[in-house]
C-alpha cells in the first residue's frame, strides 16, 4: 500500500484501497494526511497493527478496515479523532482491551468490532457515545457483569450486538429505554433471569436472539414475546433447559431440550417462514397442518424423538410447490445476520443477512420416524435441501423424487429403504450432496448419470449394490449368459419333436389294429380265429 500519498497531496480527503490484495502493513505517513475524512481498506490480506501516526489525522471521520488479518489493541489515542463517525475493524484479530475513554468519541455513530479477540469489560464510558446507531461487539472475549450499564443514554441505538462474549448477569433493564432499537442480539453469554414484560416498550423490536444463556421460565417467555407484534426474528437456542414448549410464539429455538408435542398453535402463524426446533426432545407426530402454513419454507426438526409416518400434507407447502409462494415478496434484510450451521457440520456458520436466503429445505434427520417416503414429496418443486436420514423408513425411494429439480442435498441414509435406486434421479442436476448409505437397497448404481460422481460412501452399508463408484462390480454379464441358456434349454424342450414317445404309440397301434382290426371287421377271420385257438387249447390239455 502506498505510503506517500499524502506527501504529494494533503488535501486528499478520501483514501480507498478496499477489495484488493493488499498485504502486510499499513505504512506510517496518514498521519500527514490533515484533510483526510476517509481510509478505507477493508477486504484485504492486511497485517500488523494500526499505525501509530494515524491518530494524528484528527478530521478522520471514518475508519473501515474490515475482514484484514490487523493484530495488537486499539490504541488509547483514539480519542483524539472526535470527528470520528464510523470505525469498523470486524474479522480481524484484535486483542486488548476496549479505550477506557471510548466515550469522547461523542459522535460516534457505528462501532463494528465483531469477530476479534478483545477482551475485559465494557468501559463506563462506552454509554457517552450517545450518537450510536449500532453497536457491535459480538464474537469476542469481552466478559463482565453488564447489569448495572446504562444504555438508556443510547437513544438513537437501533442494533445492539454482544452475542457470543462472556458477559453475565441479568438482561439489562435499561435496554427497554432504547425505543428505536429493532434488534438485539445477546446470545452466546452467561446471562440469567427471565424475559421481562418492558420489552412491549420495544415497539420496533423485531430480531431478539437470547440463546445459549441461564434464562428460565420459557412458559413466561413466549406469553410476553407474543406481545411482540413486530418480532420477526426469535432465536432462543440452548437457553430454556429442559421445560416444556407451551402454547405461544417463536421461530428458532433449537438446543433447548424442550419436551412435549409441537404445539397447535403454530397453526396461525401464517407468516412463519422459517422454523427450527431441531435438538429438543419433541416426541408425538408431525403435525399435518404444518404443511397448511403459506410462507414456510425452512423447517428443521433435526434430532428428536418424533414418531409415525411422514404426514402427506407436509410436502403441500405452498412456498415450495408453487412459483409464486417460492419467489419471496420481502426481500428486507434482516437486523443482524443469523448464523446457522448445516446438519452435516459442526464448526463451519454460515451468515445470512436477509431471511430469504436461508435454504428451501425440510431437515427431519435423527429422529424415529417409520412408514414409507410419500409419492406427493414429487410436489416439492421449489426444494433445495432434504435431509430424512437416521430414522427408521422404509420401503422403495419413489421416483417422484427426481420432480424435485431444484434439489442440492438429498441424504436418505441410515433408514431401512429397499428395493433399487432410481435412474430417474439423474434429473437433479443441481444434487452437490448425496447419500443412501446404510439402507437395504440393491441393484446398480444408474449408470450414466452424476449418482457415479458421488464418492463411494454415499452408497456403502447397502450390500446389494453394486457398479461403480463402489468397488464391487455388478455380475450383469454371468447372470444373463445362465438366463439365456435356460431359455434355450425351455425352447428346446418346447419345439423339440419326442421321436421316443411317438415310436412307442405308432407301435401299439400298428399292432393292435394289425391283429384286432381283421377280426373286429371279417366274419371269416374272427371263426378262423376261434378254431386256432381250440386247436391250442386241445394241445396243452392233451
Amino acid at each position: 500500500m502506498p505510503s506517500s500519498i499524502c506527501l504529494y497531496s494533503s488535501l486528499v480527503r478520501v483514501l480507498d484501497f478496499s477489495y484488493n490484495d493488499f498485504s502486510g502493513s499499513i505504512p506510517l505517513g496518514l498521519g500527514t494526511c490533515l484533510k483526510l475524512e476517509v481510509f478505507r481498506a477493508g477486504f484485504n490480506s492486511l497485517s500488523g497493527t494500526l499505525p501509530s501516526d494515524i491518530y494524528n489525522a484528527q478530521a478522520l471521520e471514518e475508519i473501515s478496515l474490515p475482514s484484514n488479518k490487523l493484530f495488537g489493541p486499539i490504541s488509547d489515542r483514539i480519542v483524539n479523532l472526535t470527528s470520528l463517525t464510523i470505525l469498523e475493524i470486524y474479522f480481524n484479530q484484535l486483542t486488548g482491551m476496549l479505550p477506557r475513554h471510548i466515550g469522547k468519541l461523542s459522535k460516534l455513530k457505528l462501532m463494528l468490532l465483531h469477530f476479534n479477540n478483545l477482551q475485559g469489560s465494557l468501559p463506563a464510558s462506552l454509554v457517552n457515545c450517545t450518537n450510536l446507531v449500532e453497536l457491535n461487539l459480538g464474537f469476542n472475549r469481552l466478559e463482565g457483569n453488564i447489569t448495572m450499564l446504562n444504555f438508556s443514554k443510547l437513544g438513537q441505538l437501533i442494533k445492539l450486538d454482544l452475542g457470543s462474549n462472556y458477559f453475565s448477569g441479568f438482561m439489562p433493564v435499561s435496554l427497554y429505554s432504547c425505543k428505536s432499537l429493532k434488534a438485539i442480539r445477546l446470545s452466546g453469554n452467561d446471562l440469567e433471569g427471565q424475559i421481562q414484560p418492558e420489552i412491549f416498550s420495544l415497539k420496533s423490536l423485531s430480531f431478539l436472539s437470547l440463546g445459549r444463556n441461564r434464562l428460565t421460565n420459557v412458559t413466561g417467555a413466549i406469553s410476553i414475546l407474543m406481545g411482540c407484534k413486530n418480532l420477526r426474528v426469535l432465536t432462543l437456542p440452548n437457553s430454556f433447559l429442559g421445560e416444556e414448549l407451551p402454547d405461544g410464539r417463536l421461530w428458532l429455538f433449537w438446543d433447548c431440550q424442550l419436551t412435549g408435542h409441537i404445539p397447535v398453535w403454530m397453526s396461525k402463524l401464517k407468516k412463519l417462514e422459517a422454523l427450527d426446533l431441531s435438538t429438543n426432545r419433541l416426541t408425538g407426530l408431525i403435525p399435518g397442518w404444518l404443511g397448511t402454513l403459506p410462507s414456510l419454507f425452512f423447517i428443521s426438526l433435526n434430532n428428536n424423538s418424533l414418531s409415525g409416518e411422514l404426514p402427506k400434507e407436509l410436502f403441500r407447502l405452498q412456498a415450495l410447490v408453487s412459483e409464486k409462494h417460492a419467489t419471496p415478496t420481502d426481500h428486507g434484510d434482516v437486523e443482524l445476520p443469523i448464523y446457522t450451521q448445516r446438519t452435516n457440520q459442526s464448526i463451519t456458520a454460515l451468515q445470512y443477512n436477509y431471511l430469504s436466503n436461508l435454504p428451501r429445505a425440510i431437515y427431519i434427520r435423527n429422529n424415529s420416524l417409520s412408514g414409507n417416503i410419500p409419492v406427493e414429496i414429487g410436489q416439492l418443486q421449489h426444494l433445495h435441501e432434504l435431509d430424512l436420514s437416521v430414522n427408521n423408513l422404509f420401503g422403495s425411494i419413489p421416483d417422484q423424487v427426481s420432480n424435485l429439480t431444484n434439489l442440492e442435498r438429498l441424504d436418505l441414509s441410515r433408514n431401512h429403504l429397499s428395493g433399487a435406486i432410481p435412474s430417474s434421479l439423474s434429473n437433479l442436476h443441481f444434487l452437490a450432496s448425496f447419500s443412501v448409505a446404510y439402507n437395504n437397497l440393491h441393484g446398480q448404481v444408474p449408470s450414466g448419470t452424476q449418482l457415479q460422481g458421488f464418492n463411494a460412501t454415499a452408497f456403502e452399508g447397502n450390500p446389494g449394490l453394486c457398479g461403480a463408484p463402489l468397488p464391487n462390480e455388478c455380475q450383469q454379464m454371468n447372470t444373463n449368459n445362465n438366463k439365456t441358456t435356460n431359455v434355450e434349454d425351455v425352447h428346446d424342450n418346447a419345439n423339440g419333436i419326442p421321436w421316443l414317445h411317438i415310436s412307442v404309440a405308432l407301435g401299439f397301434i400298428i399292432g393292435f389294429w394289425g391283429v384286432c382290426g381283421p377280426l373286429a371287421l371279417s366274419r371269416s377271420w374272427r371263426y378262423a380265429y376261434s378254431e386256432f385257438l381250440s386247436n391250442v387249447k386241445d394241445r396243452f390239455l392233451g
